[in-house]
């Protein structure tokens, strides 16, 4: 797998200063974390579910949530189970390569009858979404995952979805995180990243942002995701990668932006027409939340339709400027301090408290590569759109 893989060779060596590195399931977890990027969840009983997860891959996506909760009724869920382990065969068979695939449970027993019925397929499976986590409710679920890994000789990771109302209510938030903080930090090895239930918070208040609002406009929700990595986001060793919340709102059909060629302006004189996107009002505020996601510690993105995964992975691009100061302040012979001005002369790049920023910026750099001096979020968009 590589970000950006869908798209031709000699495209992607225009865009990129460094282009995105390739990782596998068997990638180390920091790798895995950061390299999440759009997770693109689908309903377990879909039909030809095998050959969605096909479609959306070629299309550049790296990882997806199969899920056996909330997108299904309560009366869906053995036919869902029927389903996943039906399509799981269907991928195996296909041979081709697949995305991290992820499957979202109820219960905990679900894991353990689910790898058993899974079998030799288990070997697509890069691990389980737990809901409503919390340190009473996940000990069940992680203990189970750890029998699952046992049984079937496959690494297998939590992502624990944060959207309990402990957590929300003002009452019971600091012992919630407390108790997140402690369950998670004794499965660490298990837990590959930690993601936001915003939709499950606004419930709770009866509310539900429009499209001209993000989840940092709504005080309550904003409140939390700050506590959240206030405790479990910290970069001295103990914090998790923090997934943004999902955006709700798209466009009928598989398609938010309506390409079309014009000159453009910074070109005059030049003989080829770019392709550009016109981008409608609908990505305004996903546009928006995913530059808040980036300012408030979070990294990814929950998504609930394709369209939206182009734009969280041009988004998520490393630009030449970013990497430049990282490579700066990461010098050995900085090692022991100062300030220095940073080569593009507009900012003071401080080494020791830049320093946690400079190595996520690389981390970042490493999965989602470093664009050229000249390219920028549109250019990115419009090949991401392209393949």
């Amino acid at each position: 797998m590589r970000h950006f893989g869908h798209i031709p060779s000699a495209k992607r060596a225009g865009l990129f200063h460094r282009e995105p590195a390739e990782f596998t399931a068997a990638s180390p977890a920091r790798t895995l974390a950061t390299a999440l990027g759009a997770t693109l969840y689908s309903p377990a009983t879909r039909p030809r579910l095998a050959d969605a997860v096909r479609k959306q891959a070629a299309r550049g996506v790296v990882s997806m949530v199969l899920c056996l909760e909330d997108s299904i009724g309560d009366a869906d869920v053995e036919a869902g189970e029927e389903n996943l382990v039906r399509e799981f065969a269907d991928l195996a068979a296909g041979g081709t390569d697949v995305p991290l695939l992820f499957i979202r449970v109820r219960e905990p027993d679900q894991i353990t009858d689910l790898v058993e019925r899974l079998g030799e397929t288990i070997h697509l499976l890069s691990g389980f979404v737990l809901p409503k986590f919390t340190e009473k409710r996940g000990r069940a679920f992680l203990e189970a995952l750890v029998g699952a890994e046992r049984t079937s000789g496959r690494r297998l990771y939590a992502m624990p979805v944060l959207e309990s109302p402990e957590l929300l209510h003002l009452e019971t938030r600091v012992e919630t995180l407390a108790g997140i903080a402690s369950i998670t930090g004794e499965y660490r090895d298990h837990v590959l990243a930690l993601r936001l239930g915003v939709t499950d918070f606004c419930s709770a208040y009866g509310l539900r942002r429009s499209p001209e609002m993000t989840a940092y406009d709504v005080k309550v929700v904003a409140h939390v995701i700050s506590d959240v990595v206030n405790v479990l986001g910290r970069a001295d060793g103990t914090g998790f990668t923090i997934t943004g919340p999902v955006w709700e709102y798209f466009r009928p059909g598989e398609r938010m932006f309506k390409p079309q060629l014009r000159r453009s302006p910074f070109l005059e004189g030049r003989a080829e027409d770019l392709r550009t996107a016109l981008i409608e009002h609908d990505l305004d505020g996903l546009l928006r939340e995913i530059e808040l996601d980036r300012a408030n510690g979070l990294l990814g993105k929950t998504c609930i339709h394709p369209t939206h995964v182009v734009p969280v992975h041009a988004l998520s691009v490393v630009s030449h400027e970013e990497w430049s100061d990282a490579q700066d302040i990461l010098r050995p012979e900085r090692g022991g301090g100062g300030v220095l001005r940073s080569a593009y002369t507009n900012k003071m790049n401080e080494v020791k408290p830049h320093r946690a920023w400079a190595e996520r910026i690389l981390l970042r750099a490493e999965v989602f590569g470093v664009a050229k001096e000249d390219v920028g979020f549109v250019e990115l968009l419009t090949a991401g759109l392209a393949g």
